[in-house]
């Protein structure tokens, strides 16, 4: 929890970024025309009660959404608020009662309970059809697969539901007592139809649920009017304009500066997306790649791993000991031990399934492994060879994004980019310039920016962005990181090598049958 901000003028106009993530909200106040921000923080806990499950208490949420939300309002000060903008997760579900009250708690993007009805989706024709239709590949992580679990599994507390809602639709009944998703977070859930952009009939079939269970899907710069009872508590006038707002990962891209053709969005966290914005919806023919919203004529193909930065952290937790203080994260002394390592590890790759993976083979059952592991390896080289499996799995989907629209260069953000290292390797493991920007308020920004376009206060997302910074001239100059032809050339042999190394063992599968 914590409060950020600068000295102001009187009256200035702020627009309010609402990102409610999956451990945490932030709520950013961004001054129209200057570079003031105000930002509050709560985060909550991710429950997981049996194994595979990732849930939250949604009352929890709730509570720190609207705390959030009266911290920056009362930091702005005197300044007009002029919308809140909403940015969330995507992929969650809840079931609510008529009262927009919890029946059931939010399942979150990382739950795998429902891997059996993904897998047997996957079996068939059906996940490839779904995927046509949506744009979103048939996953643990998606609302249908998780209606399908609830009505086969848990009917007497379906019978209850009244709706079945993501997180985004939750906060917008929270603060506007209207039920309602949009275009952005509909798009994620493997149940829109891209031609209709409305809910599938063959998906809501598929679900066990009926259509009037799911709510209405707007535009996403649509605008709702704040609740009375909210805007009390939270120090709002009523009837302020909520705008519905987009998916977290498609604002990404708004946030990082990844709008124009040919660059792409790289976001490197616990988890690791790549994102490319298009003026229309397009699907990969083997289904390795998403298709989520943005606006009606912006949309974003990407894919995202399960396995991001987190790899060091569980590098730290198996190879770690005797590094630092007992009980502390060995992130960078991990990382100082791989620095020192020749480029390819000496021979050892890591295939990094940690987690149950997504892009671009959307393999929950695959497994991760070290390949090519010889006595001479220390934990330096099994780090190092943790970071490269990490940024050769990325470049598979920037690989795929290339067939798209050629990729010319890299907008990266995250935490794990303040090693040098990392950097190093994905420039060499993408083969494109990477430029690491400062993205700390990532899905805010794009959310506020997605919310001036809405009101009409800006002409496009680019210009809303700008809108929301210090004058260009002012910025920070960003220096992109580009890797040598010889440092391309070897990640690309690499990459090259993984099939023979996967191949040597089929005599060892022999040996075993």
């Amino acid at each position: 929890m914590g409060t950020d901000s600068d000295a102001a003028g009187p009256s200035a106009e702020v627009i309010i970024g609402l990102d409610v993530g999956t451990t945490a909200t932030k709520v950013v106040a961004f001054e129209v025309g200057s570079a003031r921000r105000v930002t509050a923080i709560r985060e909550y806990p991710l429950m997981a009660p049996q194994p595979g499950w990732q849930v939250q208490d949604p009352f929890v949420v709730r509570a720190a959404v609207l705390s959030a939300l009266a911290e920056c309002v009362t930091a702005v000060g005197g300044d007009r608020v002029v919308a809140v903008s909403v940015s969330t997760a995507m992929h969650a579900l809840i079931g609510l009662d008529a009262d927009f009250e919890p029946v059931t708690s939010l399942i979150t993007w990382a739950d795998a309970r429902s891997v059996d009805e993904a897998r047997g989706l996957r079996a068939s024709d059906v996940a490839m059809d779904l995927y046509r239709a949506s744009g979103t590949p048939i996953h643990p992580m998606t609302p249908l697969t998780k209606l399908m679990w609830f009505s086969r599994r848990e009917p007497v507390l379906t019978a209850r539901v009244r709706w079945w809602a993501g997180l985004k639709d939750y906060v917008l009944a929270t603060l506007t007592q209207t039920m309602a998703t949009e275009l952005s977070s509909a798009s994620g859930t493997a149940m829109l139809d891209l031609t209709t952009r409305d809910w599938n009939p063959t998906a809501i079939e598929l679900a066990g649920i009926r259509a009037e269970q799911l709510p209405p899907v707007l535009p996403t710069t649509a605008v709702l009017g704040l609740a009375a009872a909210v805007a009390a508590q939270v120090g709002l006038p009523a009837g302020l304009p909520v705008v519905v707002g987009a998916g977290d990962g498609p604002l990404g891209n708004v946030g990082t500066g990844a709008m124009a053709r040919g660059v792409v969005g790289l976001s490197l966290g616990t988890s690791g997306a790549v994102r490319m914005v298009v003026p229309e919806p397009q699907l990969d023919p083997k289904g390795r790649l998403f298709c989520y919203a943005l606006t009606e004529s912006q949309w974003i193909v990407g894919g995202a791993i399960s396995t991001g930065g987190v790899v060091v952290r569980w590098a730290g937790d198996v190879f770690g000991h005797g590094l630092g203080a007992e009980g502390t994260p060995h992130d960078r002394e991990l990382l100082e031990l791989a620095a020192a390592v020749p480029p390819g590890s000496d021979g050892l790759l890591m295939l990094p399934y940690l987690l149950a993976e997504r892009a671009p083979l959307w393999n929950p059952d695959l497994a991760g492994a070290y390949l090519g592991i010889r006595h001479g390896h220390t934990r330096g080289h099994f780090v190092r060879a943790s970071v490269e499996g990490v940024a050769l799995q990325l470049s598979t989907i920037v690989e795929a994004l290339d067939r798209i629209e050629p990729v010319t260069s890299v907008r990266a953000t995250g935490g794990a980019f303040r090693s040098v290292l990392w950097r190093q390797v994905l420039a060499g493991a993408i083969g494109r310039p990477v430029t690491v920007t400062g993205g700390a308020e990532g899905s805010a920004l794009g959310v506020a920016a997605l919310g001036l376009l809405a009101l009409g206060r800006a002409g496009d997302l680019t210009s809303a962005v700008e809108a929301l910074g210090p004058p260009q001239g002012a910025r920070p100059i960003e220096v992109p990181e580009v890797a040598s032809p010889s440092e391309v050339a070897f990640y690309r042999g690499l990459r090259a090598s993984v099939p023979s190394l996967l191949a040597a063992y089929d005599e060892v599968a022999r040996l075993f049958a």
